[in-house]
């Protein structure tokens, strides 16, 4: 089965959200919400969902999973959303308030599978950081 923009997309997301090992809540909704509201998943049908993750869980559990993943995913998107793919799995990751150790080092592994220049990739996320900032107390 060939991969689509969409599901290229949601399986970053989802590789995102799985790096640290542990799928939380509140990655899950933000996906979910992500998807639901961004226009770049505008006609893809949510009910498919579960056949992407599928999908992705059975890329990442065979031989080089993970390099598989994101190689299958980057040939199906457009150069033009490489900016957008990198800031979804940006904002997955940036949900807990904090970036664990392999978290980083699948944000580092997509940034140098990306024709992003380091400008734009640290704007990203500069920008989810402030998304994500919460009132001191």
């Amino acid at each position: 089965m060939t991969t689509s923009a969409h599901d290229a997309l949601i399986q970053l997301m989802l590789v995102a959200a799985s790096s640290d090992s542990a799928v939380t809540e509140r990655e899950l909704l933000r996906i979910q919400g992500l998807i639901e509201r961004l226009p770049v998943f505008h006609g893809f049908d949510k009910s498919r969902l579960p056949e992407v993750a599928n999908s992705c869980a059975e890329l990442l559990h065979g031989e080089d999973g993970l390099d598989r993943v994101i190689d299958n995913a980057l040939a199906a998107l457009p150069r033009k959303l490489e900016d957008t793919a990198y800031a979804l799995a940006v904002e997955v990751t940036a949900v807990d308030l904090r970036l664990e150790q392999e978290e980083l080092r699948y944000l580092e592994m997509l940034r140098d599978k990306l024709s992003l220049d380091r400008l734009t990739t640290a704007a990203i996320e500069v920008a989810a950081r402030a998304r994500h900032r919460q009132m001191p107390s």
